[in-house]
This record gives C-alpha cells, structure tokens and sequence, in this order.
C-alpha cells in the first residue's frame, strides 16, 4: 500500500492535509495527485462534522472527483469512469445558461449528478437510482460534499412513473445507459457491475422516453452511448418526439475506433440541422493526455 491510501479507524486521521477533518470508518481516504502550484477550482466541500457515516468504511474508499469534491465507492463495485466525466462536460456544453433544475437517470453512485452540482452552485439536482448499495454511497457523497440542500436521490426504478411523480419541467436530464443487452458479454459477479453495463432495466430508448416527459421547453437531454448505436439513439430520439442535437465520439487512443459517444437532444424540430462534430481523442499514441483531453480535465476541476 502506498502513501496514496491508507485505512483509518473511525476517528480523526492523520496524515492527509488535503482531506481537513478527515474521518472514516475502516475505509480507504484516497490522497490528492496534483502538481505543484495546481489550485482546487470551485466551491469547496462543506464536509459535515459529527457524521462518522459520509467517510468510507470496510471495502470503500473516497476518491478525488472534482476540485476537491469527494466521491464515495466500493472497491469491488462500480467506478466512476471516462463516460461519467465526458457526459457531464457534455451537459455542461450544451446549457445555453446556468441550469435551475436536473434530473439524472439511472444515477448510480452520483457521479454525473455531483459534477454538475459542482459546477453549477445554485443547481437543485435529483437523482434516479434503483441499486439500494449505489443509492447509499451517493447519498452519503451528497452528505460528505455539503450539498444535502439541494440534491437528493430517490431510490426507484426510472421507468415508473411514481419514480418522476411532482418533479416538473427539468432544466437538463441526463442519464448514462448501460451498452450492452444480457448475454452480449459475460457480467461481472461484483456488486453493482453487471447493473451498471447491461440493459436490465432498460436502454437508452427508456432514458430518452422518460427524459422527454421531465424536459422543459428549451432543455436538453444529454446522455451518452456506445458509438455503433448512433441510429438507435436517433430513432429512440424521434419516437419520443425529440431531435439529435449533437453527437461527439469519444476515442480512447488516438489511432483506434470511438469508444462511445455524448449525445444532446431537444425537442424536434430543431431550427437547424447539427454541425458534426470531431471525435474527442483521451490519449495520443504514445498514451500521452492530448491537449482537448487535458483542457476538459481543467474545465471539469481535474489536474
């Protein structure tokens, strides 16, 4: 184990300056990678003392997420990953201005749902999530970044109506299905994995159906899927009454095929047919961060 992760005993923690107060219960506290002179953008987390519960405990860890916003995990469970970040920049990108209200569906352990909390202050956000164990940890999040005044997850299935009851025209939805229909792959036996990456509860036809019912006038939905189901999103997207705003493919090293791709889509019609849009390439050939990568990172509070 390196000075990068340490296991505490619930109580006050030493060794970590970039987590003040830190507390945990068992858990791993991830330290902060960051060069030298690099400032943590954003509001700072209003981490709440006496509350032993938002610090990780047995099998979790709390991760850098943006600025110095914390996310918790289990280790063996679901990460927050690549698609996570690129949708939320995405989101970002495509409000014409700050957004009052957001939903994310299928919200997992609120990786999407915090980022734009971060990035928007006065965001009242709610996320969707029907995996009681990525429920907990999101909410915990919430707690442990000082937000539990304006995001809150409901513990539901996204495609039941009682799950959307009384949340009224949304600013923004978002949502990241899962790619992969059962028996396409071989699911993984973690905790909250298989959920995460194969359509159990739906697939981006169902993300986009119940996004349009939460849309208001002028909102978008912003989500994203693998690259090769560009016509299924566009058809899930006309069958819903909705157009394909944007569709930018996301290619892991330069050299290979696109990975998945971020997508935004409006009420049709649109007044103008979109612009295409060029990949946006992660690492060069060399597995070097590209310059459009490392611009997105500063953007969304990463070093």
């Amino acid at each position: 184990m390196d000075d990068r992760e340490r296991p505490r005993g619930c109580g006050s923690a030493s060794g970590a300056a970039d987590v003040a107060g830190e507390r945990s219960c068992g858990g791993l506290v991830r330290r902060a990678r960051r060069p030298a002179g690099w400032r943590a953008p954003g509001p700072p987390p209003r981490t709440p003392a006496g509350r032993p519960e938002v610090w990780p405990g047995p099998g979790e860890d709390l991760c850098c997420l943006a600025g110095d916003w914390r996310i918790l995990q289990r280790l063996d469970g679901h990460r927050w990953s690549l698609d996570d970040l690129c949708t939320a920049w995405w989101a970002i990108r495509s409000v014409g201005e700050a957004p009052a209200r957001h939903v994310d569906l299928g919200c997992g352990i609120g990786t999407v749902l915090l980022l734009l909390a971060w990035r928007f202050p006065a965001l009242a956000g709610v996320g969707i999530e029907a995996q009681a164990v990525s429920v907990g940890l999101a909410r915990r999040s919430i707690a442990w970044n000082g937000v539990e005044d304006r995001c809150r997850v409901r513990e539901a299935d996204f495609r039941e109506a009682e799950a959307t009851a009384g949340l009224g025209p949304q600013d923004l939805v978002t949502g990241t299905p899962p790619y992969l229909a059962p028996g396409e792959g071989t699911e993984s036996a973690r905790t909250q994995r298989g959920p995460c990456r194969f359509e159990h509860r739906g697939g981006v036809e169902d993300y986009v159906r119940v996004a349009a019912g939460l849309l208001g006038p002028a909102a978008p939905f912003v989500g994203c899927a693998a690259a090769r189901q560009r016509e299924r999103v566009r058809a899930a997207a006309e069958a819903a009454g909705l157009a394909v705003e944007s569709w930018r493919e996301v290619v892991p090293r330069r050299g290979k095929p696109p990975l998945f791709a971020v997508f935004a889509l409006r009420r049709a019609p649109l007044p103008a047919a979109p612009a295409p849009a060029p990949p946006l390439v992660v690492r060069e050939a060399d597995g070097t961060r590209t310059p459009e990568f490392l611009a997105l990172r500063e953007e969304m509070g990463l070093p």
